[in-house]
């Protein structure tokens, strides 16, 4: 009969298991695209990372006997609980387990009763550590591997959370487009494009390799700024800007990461990744010594981006900068050989960027959900 413990993390040795946990649970799964280790331990806390100056979590492992078989992490985020003084919660992530209930609910147990210490009773997840890292359980289509920078999780996975008392509070969509359709979105919101940057003396250009650290805090300041009025939404710190700038300077396609200007003034921006999960796989998750000269070696063999995210000033959202930003995009991405672009991912509340995407006929193709415990329906004014 299977002896259930569950511990909090403390040593460096349970660290190291918790890190490790998703290896031994899903390496035999085709799927599964292993996380970058260094990256992995610092959204955890146990490294340095500016997101922890406004927060604290707590890690804990479950163990069968003297074996990990599952882990949470417990976060409590300040910075959310500031912003929205009536909704103050504990937010959950990192979540493992084998597909066994008992091992589910002895986490999601272990991480209430740290928050309740702390007057937290509702929860939230799963973030790794927020909604502006890896978040959402997947719940639709278990039979594609991730993109990058996206989670995936086993068929099982959502029961685990259902059975616990866990319900939907939002989606997350991810919307496909392969070559034809990118194709023909081109032509269809080429002139429509044209005639608004003309109209509005929109200035759209590539990302400045020689100046990438500027504006990629552009980018992630009009991020900020753009999502102010989106369900769940907390600004990154300028530290957390300055480390995710630092951190995706070698990753970034510029043909495929654009700034509109207007006036010499930066509104509206567009990101875009190529899917390194291929090689990251390839080198199981280790950049060092030699991981990171593979994973970008021959880019142009790479043949799937994520658009992470396109980004307009609230004041010049309804200008049509997000089509004149797409327009510009698609060119270079055909010329760069793509064959396959997923833009991930998007709020089934976010009405507005939805809309869009139905608009160029793109389809969902994968579908990750946040959950709260107790539930509370979403009032969102997207």
């Amino acid at each position: 009969m299977a002896n259930y413990s569950f511990i909090p993390v403390t040593t460096r040795k349970q660290k190291r298991e918790f890190l490790q946990l998703p290896w031994k649970l899903h390496s035999q799964d085709p799927m599964w695209v292993p996380p970058l280790r260094g990256n992995q331990a610092e959204l955890a806390g146990f490294r340095r990372h500016p997101f922890y100056d406004n927060a604290e979590a707590q890690a804990f492992l479950a163990y069968n006997g003297s074996e990990p078989c599952g882990r949470i992490l417990a976060i409590h985020n300040h910075a959310h609980n500031e912003k929205y003084p009536d909704d103050q919660r504990g937010f959950i992530g990192f979540f493992e387990s084998i597909d066994e209930q008992a091992v589910a609910d002895g986490l999601f147990h272990a991480a209430q009763e740290w928050f309740a210490k702390r007057d937290l009773h509702e929860l939230r997840g799963p973030v790794n550590p927020s909604l502006n890292h890896e978040c959402g359980l997947l719940v639709q289509n278990f039979e594609m591997p991730p993109s990058f920078m996206m989670t995936y999780n086993p068929s099982y996975y959502p029961a685990l959370w259902d059975n616990f008392g866990f319900q939907k509070v939002d989606d997350l969509y991810s919307f496909i487009g392969y070559k034809s359709d990118i194709e023909r979105m081109e032509k269809k919101v080429q002139f429509v494009a044209d005639e608004a940057a003309k109209r509005m003396k929109v200035i759209v250009r590539p990302v400045n390799m020689r100046n990438f650290r500027k504006d990629l805090e552009t980018f992630l300041h009009i991020y900020n700024q753009s999502l102010e009025g989106v369900w769940g939404h907390v600004p990154m710190s300028d530290a957390e800007v300055t480390h995710t700038a630092k951190s995706l300077r070698f990753l970034i396609e510029p043909q495929v990461t654009l700034i509109a200007e207007i006036e010499g003034k930066p509104v509206g921006s567009m990101i875009g990744l190529l899917d390194y999960n291929p090689r990251i796989k390839e080198i199981n998750g280790r950049l060092f010594p030699f991981g990171f000269l593979k994973l970008l070696r021959k880019r142009k063999e790479l043949k799937r981006v994520r658009m992470i995210s396109t980004n307009v000033l609230p004041e010049y959202q309804r200008w049509g900068i997000g089509v004149i930003l797409a327009a510009r995009m698609l060119e270079p991405a055909i010329e760069f050989g793509m064959e396959y672009g997923e833009f991930s991912w998007v709020l089934e509340s976010n009405h507005l960027s939805r809309r869009t995407l139905e608009k160029a006929n793109l389809d969902v193709e994968k579908v990750h959900r946040l959950y709260d415990w107790p539930a509370k329906a979403v009032d969102n004014p997207a």
